[in-house]
């Protein structure tokens, strides 16, 4: 006959005379006490409400159970708190925390949980590009691509002079054998290859695109939907892209000649180059020799190709000797040359404008890492995409709660990772009764100084 062997009491060794007893008997507790700060962020951005505006719900309404709100502030507000698999969601959705985010502390039938489960979100995930019989909500893909645009100009109270894009393209390992899905020699391996655009910590783009692409393709139509929709609300504004050799591409740099767009790209070296610069290298060489240390020297020239460029640019050669060997480095630039000395002109463009995109790597890791942008699992490209904007989401979400509640905290530079580990993993017991919800949290956390500076700092901006 099967026996139950999961005792009611867990008995654990003697401490100090006492009997030391654990049981799951504890009520309504969450471990995710923190993510009230996350639900004050989005009322201050409208984030959910703006994004569950950006689906199409063709639902019979007296028999909808879960809003698409409620459906997609689960779905972010999971990322968020490290719960990216759908299947977590047959757990998550008894957790009070998470309803009171949702804003639906129970369920309208007897036979459902307040919120939804596995099944309800993956449906959901692979919505249509129109409502059909049996996917009766449609997600709208272009609405969701303004909206981070959106919610980037909102965060500025006036605009700034000068913004700086910066483009990358990064791998997304697959393990399946999903749609799109094409080996990339560079990553040795099967992937997708998303493209991302960055303004500082604000995310403007994520496009999910298959590996067996140039890693600037739709580059130039993603920056004029972008530089577009910058400029009907900013058209002052004085827009700078910046990326590696790989979006170093002739129809990319005219665009923005032609629509008063300053760029800064790697350049990809190659022999003419190098000749360019053989005399700075030498003079970089004998330096490091005299020296022991690494030397650097830097060039400012006109250049063109022989074939793929339309036009002569200006280029930056970086001339290095280091560890004994020639690292010589380019960038091509819009900018028109400061009105200093060549060298150093040449010098502060490329080791304070250029290399400074070296920071969006950290951001993809973000995404990646933290809140898991590659969990692209799904059969579909359509599916998959949109788990990259659910993440993307999540990022944004976080970012907004960095930069309108931690300003003035320790956790104003932390990573996304760090502020759920020591802000949002908080336990607590949930009381609810016909008045207020309770949120009795843990006595011994650290950060409860941080956690009220972030309250206050959000309740003001929501004010």
């Amino acid at each position: 006959m099967p026996t139950d062997c999961t005792p009611a009491q867990f008995e654990f060794p003697r401490l100090e005379g006492r009997a030391v007893m654990a049981a799951f008997d504890g009520g309504r507790i969450t471990t995710d006490a923190g993510a009230l700060l996350l639900g004050a962020a989005d009322r201050v951005i409208g984030l959910t409400r703006r994004f569950a505006a950006c689906f199409k719900d063709a639902r019979h309404a007296p028999f909808v159970e879960h809003s698409v709100q409620t459906l997609v502030t689960q779905r972010v507000v999971g990322i968020a708190l490290g719960y990216e698999d759908l299947i977590d969601h047959d757990e998550l959705r008894h957790d009070p925390v998470l309803a009171v985010l949702a804003g639906k502390l129970s369920a309208g039938r007897a036979d459902c949980a307040p919120l939804a489960g596995k099944s309800t979100l993956n449906r959901l995930e692979r919505s249509r590009p129109e409502p059909t019989r049996y996917a009766r909500i449609a997600a709208d893909p272009a609405a969701i691509e303004a909206l981070f645009v959106d919610l980037f100009l909102d965060a500025y109270a006036t605009p700034p002079e000068q913004i700086t894009l910066d483009l990358d393209a990064t791998d997304d390992p697959l393990h399946g054998h999903q749609e799109g899905r094409f080996f990339h020699g560079y990553y040795d391996g099967y992937c997708y290859l998303p493209l991302y655009i960055f303004c500082g910590r604000h995310l403007l783009a994520a496009k999910l695109r298959p590996a067996n692409i140039d890693a600037a393709a739709g580059a130039r139509e993603e920056i004029a939907r972008l530089v577009g929709q910058i400029r009907a609300r900013w058209p002052k504004v004085r827009i700078l892209l910046r990326a590696d050799s790989g979006f170093c591409r002739d129809a990319l740099m005219t665009w923005a000649e032609e629509n008063q767009v300053d760029y800064v790209f790697g350049l990809a070296r190659n022999v003419r180059l190098a000749d360019e610069i053989a005399a700075e290298l030498q003079a970089a060489r004998l330096e490091a020799e005299a020296t022991g240390k690494p030397a650097r020297r830097f060039k400012d020239f006109r250049w063109r190709t022989r074939e793929s460029w339309s036009r002569e640019r200006r280029v930056i050669g970086k001339a290095e000797w280091t560890q004994g060997e020639a690292n010589p480095r380019f960038i091509v630039t819009s900018l028109a040359p400061a009105e200093v000395e060549a060298e150093v002109a040449a010098k502060h463009l490329y080791e304070t404008v250029y290399c400074a995109r070296g920071e969006m790597e950290n951001r993809i890791k973000e995404c990646q890492l933290d809140l898991f942008a590659d969990r692209t699992s799904s059969a579909t490209m359509r599916a998959n995409q949109l788990r990259l904007w659910f993440s993307s989401l999540a990022y944004v979400l976080m970012c907004a709660l960095r930069r309108i509640g931690l300003a003035e905290t320790d956790f104003a530079n932390a990573t996304c990772g760090t502020i759920r580990l020591k802000l949002l993993k908080i336990g607590a017991l949930v009381r609810i009764s016909v008045r207020r919800v309770s949120v009795a949290m843990a006595s011994a956390c650290p950060w409860q100084d941080a956690f009220a500076q972030a309250h206050a700092a959000l309740r003001r901006a929501a004010a």
